[in-house]
């Protein structure tokens, strides 16, 4: 029923809380509405900015890999301190 581990609704259940939201977007005062597309707007921009930093992290992988697998750090964790 769920895409994801993040519990992201099918497309069944999208259609009924699409219409359930846009019921009550309905009813708001232009005010309110624009509130609620400024928060939208945050959450997605969330979204992108999440991504950002998985993809960033990713590519950094190889990089960290090289640095913490050396000889010398070897010795360190042979210790057992960590």
């Amino acid at each position: 029923m769920y895409r994801d581990a993040r519990r992201i609704p099918t497309i069944q259940t999208d259609n009924i809380s699409e219409q359930r939201l846009l019921e009550k977007i309905r009813q708001l005062l232009p005010e309110q509405v624009l509130q609620v597309e400024g928060f939208i707007d945050s959450l997605y921009q969330q979204n992108l900015d999440d991504g950002i930093i998985l993809a960033a992290a990713k590519l950094s992988e190889p990089v960290l890999h090289r640095i913490w697998d050396n000889p010398d750090d070897a010795e360190y964790d042979q210790l057992g301190i960590w």
